[in-house]
């Protein structure tokens, strides 16, 4: 039924301006967030109206809608790649000449998987700040019209004793969501372990209370004053400015504010992507035409009318303000989204920033099985000077203790040390076995003390890494995230033990397609062998992440990071 919509829209653009002078047709097929397709309609017929053209050829454009996490789900499968929490897309889903997505953090999450994907262009063409919705009596109570909203005050609703419902999107598979728990995050930050604890606290809460859909998001807003604060609804909720404007315009009996909040986070930026597979001059013309079409003033209006913002912030006459909206919101900058002929979008963060969010999401959110692995050999007793020269053994096991609170009583870990002679001949000792965290967390805990290095032990990588694999695929879960995950500062050590190419064909061999084993290798500072710890990846590349935590301070947010994303360095 898609394919005859789309055939059928190519053709209707080509009949239509067939009798405009123009010859042939260029066909050009757009996929556009379902908030901004209406104003992408409008201005494509408009452009059709005019005569629609490049260089003489009529230029055909069918425009679908998609939600962006279906066409990321494509791109992805395209290139072989997955992104963390989000399904690959059926067959039957075309990546399309043209893409805007609600969000370039869509771009900036491929690109950290899937180096090949590289945009011809990408470039904003409307804007939607991030906003809180409640209802206006609850938002009266927080301070609305008069004043911003901060994070810490939404952080602080979680500690209270009587927290209001605050909803959100899945942020694996939505860039609101995304964007808030990156916004979230940052107001947190990650400097102590209490700081982790308000985090991680606040994504379980929101957790309990995720949607997939924003339709469905939306629909939990009380219908009745009476509803207002009921447990039955959302109270609170990090929406895009444009959700708010399409709610109240349906006239509800609970009208929406739309509190801005301080410091404002990255807006839904709607990049239009020309999609690589674009080499053909003309197609590619054809696109930067309807480009050129979506920079207009008439442009602005339409976007005004779907309650969106142009990519400087301001809008159009028939935009329907929420009260308390800024005439402008922050302008769109250069962002890190890469493309092949440059091009601008919101400066979203880094992905690997997050990577870290999503990664943070799937710990709390998503049932696992672990087993984590800590190198003692003599070398993590050197000490590191942006740590108070604390050596690399105590930043580690901070960063151990910090990581065990992330994930939730839905994983089951164990922890193992490794160095050389740990156990008679064996350069591993198991120190706790892999048990479900609902009731083994503080013995978990109390393990991390056994992590003490051995003054003169090497490092015993591959016979370890080989033995905890095995270990896992054992008693491999279905329905989980199976993992190994491997804290080293070195490279391999142990000549008693097997060699490189000796356990990279062994480690090949224990591969089992249909029993998928994540295995995450963390380098510790420069002693750490990246080189080594890569050739190991290269035996399963959709499995095996390797992370170098150059400056050992780093390694929770890298932890976080290694959940979120599979790829690790290049």
């Amino acid at each position: 039924m898609a394919l005859v919509v789309v055939v059928a829209g190519t053709y209707l653009g080509y009949q239509q301006v067939s009798d405009s002078g123009c010859t042939g047709s260029v066909p050009l097929t757009v996929a556009a967030s379902p908030e901004i397709k209406p104003a992408v309609d409008q201005v494509v017929a408009q452009w059709r109206q005019a005569g629609g053209e490049v260089d003489g050829t009529c230029v055909a454009v069918a425009v679908s809608e998609a939600n962006s996490a279906t066409i990321a789900g494509a791109v992805s499968r395209d290139h072989s790649v997955t992104l963390a929490g989000l399904d690959k897309a059926p067959d039957a889903v075309q990546v399309p000449d043209v893409w805007i997505p609600d969000s370039s953090t869509w771009l900036l999450r491929l690109q950290t998987e899937a180096a090949g994907f590289l945009p011809s262009n990408v470039t904003s063409v409307a804007q939607s700040p991030l906003v809180l919705a409640a209802p206006e009596a609850i938002a009266e109570k927080l301070g609305w019209p008069n004043k911003k909203i901060g994070w810490t005050q939404l952080l602080s609703n979680f500690k209270s004793d009587e927290p209001l419902s605050v909803g959100i999107m899945n942020p694996t598979m939505d860039s609101s969501g995304l964007t808030s728990l990156l916004a979230i995050s940052q107001s947190v930050g990650t400097s102590s372990a209490a700081a982790n604890q308000d985090k991680t606290r606040a994504l379980t809460v929101l957790a309990n209370n995720k949607s997939n859909l924003r339709q469905e998001l939306m629909a939990k807003f009380p219908k009745s004053e009476a509803d207002i604060g009921s447990t039955d609804s959302v109270s609170l909720a990090p929406v895009s400015e444009a959700d708010v404007v399409e709610y109240n315009a349906q006239r509800p009996a609970v009208q929406l504010a739309a509190m801005y909040l301080d410091p404002s986070p990255a807006p839904m930026d709607y990049p239009f992507t020309i999609m690589p597979q674009v080499v053909d001059q003309q197609k590619s013309a054809a696109a930067k035409g309807l480009l050129a079409q979506l920079s207009t003033a008439a442009a602005k209006d339409a976007l005004a009318a779907t309650g969106l913002r142009v990519p400087d912030g301001s809008y159009g006459a028939s935009f329907a303000a929420p009260m308390g909206a800024p005439q402008a919101s922050p302008g769109v900058t250069a962002s890190a989204t890469k493309s092949a002929s440059g091009g601008t979008a919101a400066a979203a963060e880094t992905g690997a920033a997050l990577s870290a969010v999503v990664g943070s999401w799937i710990a709390i959110t998503t049932p696992g099985r672990a087993l984590t692995i800590f190198d003692t050999s003599g070398s993590m007793l050197e000490p590191v000077p942006t740590a108070n020269n604390k050596t690399r053994a105590e930043v580690t096991q901070g960063a151990a203790r910090t990581g065990l609170g992330l994930f939730s009583e839905k994983w089951s870990v164990g922890v193992w040390r490794f160095s050389t002679n740990e156990n008679g001949a064996l350069p591993y000792k198991q120190i706790v076995p892999i048990k479900s965290l609902s009731t083994s967390r503080f013995e978990l805990q109390q393990s991390i003390d056994k992590l003490n290095p051995k003054k003169d032990g090497g490092t015993g990588l591959y016979a370890t890494l080989l033995a905890g694999y095995k270990h896992v695929k054992k008693d491999w879960a279905p329905r989980k995230i199976n993992s190994v995950i491997l804290f080293t500062d070195g490279q391999n050590e142990f000549a008693e033990g097997i060699q490189r190419d000796e356990f990279l064909d062994a480690f090949g061999k224990e591969i089992d397609p249909t029993k998928p084993i994540r295995v995450i290798l963390i380098g510790i500072g420069d002693g750490a062998d990246a080189n080594e710890l890569k050739e190991i990846q290269k035996v399963d590349e959709k499995n095996v992440g390797v992370f170098i935590a150059k400056d050992p301070t780093t390694i929770t947010s890298i932890f976080a990071q290694a959940i979120g994303t599979r790829t690790g360095v290049k």
